[in-house]
């Protein structure tokens, strides 16, 4: 190596370890307000952590806050709703194609004299031929399909089983069915479709609503079971009664006694009302809109 490259090297590391003050002064009073002492290595070092924490704050920002939606081919909301919305329609579809393939089979196989196939079996089928196609998607599809179906879990299970119009049922003023103590809520992940109350034995059940009993009858699992239809196509469920004071087709007024609380049935252990409401085929949580 010759002189004057060991020269500039050594030009170079002088630099580095040359010690440099930097000063913040106020620039009405000249008064000094911070100043720090630092080498050259250690002015590049602290520079480069500075860069390093901005790019990481600002990639933690736009990962895990909605800024991430305005990068250029990343899905907004309505993207990705759509695209879990066709998924779903795509799986129903996928299930009556199979039922109409099933029908044809068998439709074919007793025409030429032999056993149809049970539907057991041809459900086996279809889902463990969906599992090989499945098992033939690239990385990047199997975790876009996976990425699909944990937006499916996740949305409401009210979007799943229909929509149901909730501004008409706050609009309707439902008288409490009794005064209790709620010890099971609604909970449609668990298909529970009602809120248990537990009240007084021999307590009186009322309507919610004004309308028209269309069943009052006794099931093994339910006892004694009571329903109303309302207008606005809302039905009243009234379960695990110990006595109906109506029959179907009577008219019955809000807050008129249909029958008495009990513990009818095999599925209930205490003295309660297992009370459901529906509106156009949906369950909905009585807890929203009646105070029991």
């Amino acid at each position: 190596m010759s002189k004057e490259n060991y020269n500039g090297n050594e030009s170079k590391k002088g630099r580095l370890k040359r010690r440099y003050r930097f000063y913040i002064f106020n620039d009405s009073s000249y008064k000094q307000l911070w100043s720090i002492r630092l080498s050259g290595l250690e002015a590049l070092i602290l520079l480069n952590v500075i860069i390093a924490a901005i790019i990481a704050s600002v990639t933690v920002t736009i990962i895990f806050t909605p800024l991430r939606e305005f990068i250029p081919g990343y899905p907004d909301d309505k993207t990705r709703s759509a695209i879990v919305h066709n998924a779903l329609r795509a799986d129903s579809l996928e299930i009556v194609i199979a039922k109409w393939e099933y029908h044809l089979t068998n439709f074919n196989r007793i025409v030429e004299g032999k056993d149809p196939i049970p539907i057991e079996s041809q459900i086996s089928d279809s889902l463990l031929g969906s599992h090989s196609l499945i098992s033939s998607h690239s990385k990047e599809e199997s975790l876009l399909r996976t990425e699909v179906e944990h937006e499916i879990r996740a949305i409401k299970a009210e979007d799943i089983l229909g929509r149901t119009d909730n501004n008409i049922i706050a609009s309707m003023n439902f008288y409490p069915p009794v005064k209790g103590i709620v010890t099971d809520k609604f909970n449609l992940q668990n298909r529970h479709y009602a809120t248990d109350i537990v009240t007084a034995q021999n307590a009186a059940i009322a309507s919610v609503l004004e309308g028209t009993v269309v069943m009052a009858t006794w099931t093994n699992d339910t006892g004694y079971v009571i329903q109303v239809q309302h207008k606005n196509n809302v039905i009243s469920i009234y379960k695990h009664c110990a006595k109906l004071l109506k029959v179907p087709g009577d008219r019955v007024k809000a807050g008129e006694n249909i029958a008495i609380v009990g513990n009818s049935g095999m599925l209930s252990s205490d003295a309660h009302l297992h009370f459901e409401l529906w509106h156009n085929g949906i369950p909905v949580d009585p807890e929203k809109y009646i105070i029991f």
